[in-house]
């Protein structure tokens, strides 16, 4: 039974998550994409150093412990946080949300096709679910004079990035804390992020506004600091049920969000598409009593 701190923890995790997507696109009006995730990224990775430090975590990894640092950092940091800020930049950000939380969708699909895992109907129909959604997406995008259908791209290619790290660290035979992971993988991206960076786009002129700046702490502090305290703290002690409601929830949350704090309006076809995308994610994340593998026909 899921406690009343929990469920405050759980909400609370779900609207930082939700409304950091709107606050990135807010980030873009002033600085370059690359820069964003660099400047925000290794504020947020030394925050939880210090923080987890303080609370007498062992915080340096030592011996084969940093091969499961790169390893599992090039798909689940410098991957996924590349791709999805590149996406970002290009669409809608409750757009982006949306198809960036196709991630469990994926994970379950590449298990079916690459790891022997079983083909049931729940994700058989997800993998449709997940089609229909992206497909009212990319006609919008193919359609409207402002479209870009590269963001769809880029989200996608985030989404499988996503779930291809998600698999490796399930996986991963782990000696070293996945507080002391998260934090050297975020440490160790932000580095590859800031060299990309410098090569690819101009310099940031620093002559923020004050909302640039809000959104740059927000980015650095909440997102990438205390959402992952507060995660690293639940996903312990929460069901798999809970989890996966949290996680449904957060496209829709950015998309509301994005109205208010950028004056995004979304179309009709970005509701559908949530619908579709939160009933996939339910199909794959929720436990099912008596699953049923679906086998081809002779």
């Amino acid at each position: 039974m899921i406690s009343r701190r929990q469920m405050l923890a759980l909400v609370a995790i779900t609207l930082m998550w939700g409304i950091n997507w709107p606050m990135m696109k807010l980030s873009l009006r002033e600085i370059t994409p690359l820069y964003f995730r660099a400047i925000t990224m290794t504020c947020g990775a030394l925050w939880l150093y210090v923080f987890y430090r303080a609370r007498g975590l062992r915080m340096l990894p030592v011996g084969t412990e940093w091969r499961s640092v790169i390893t599992l950092g090039i798909p689940n940091m410098l991957g996924w946080h590349t791709a999805s800020i590149l996406g970002v930049k290009e669409l809608a950000s409750g757009r982006a949300s949306i198809l960036g939380f196709t991630m469990p969708i994926w994970t379950v699909l590449i298990g079916v096709l690459f790891l022997g895992e079983t083909l049931t109907r729940r994700v058989a129909f997800a993998a449709a679910a997940v089609a229909v959604a992206i497909a009212l997406l990319t006609s919008t995008e193919f359609t409207a004079l402002s479209g870009h259908p590269l963001g769809i791209v880029w989200m996608e290619l985030a989404a499988l990035l996503w779930a291809l790290g998600t698999l490796m660290l399930r996986r991963a035979h782990l000696t070293l804390p996945v507080e002391t992971l998260t934090v050297w993988m975020m440490m160790l991206a932000s580095v590859c992020l800031w060299g990309i960076a410098w090569m690819s786009e101009p310099w940031p002129s620093w002559r923020f506004s004050a909302a640039m700046w809000t959104s740059l702490a927000y980015g650095a502090f909440v997102n990438y600091g205390f959402a992952q305290v507060i995660w690293s703290g639940l996903a312990r002690n929460l069901p798999p049920t809970t989890s996966a409601m949290s996680i449904m929830a957060v496209p829709m949350v950015g998309t509301l969000a994005a109205t208010v704090i950028v004056g995004e309006w979304p179309h009709w076809q970005d509701f559908v598409a949530i619908v579709f995308v939160m009933a996939a994610i339910a199909a794959v994340l929720l436990p099912s009593r008596q699953p049923k593998p679906l086998t081809p026909s002779a």
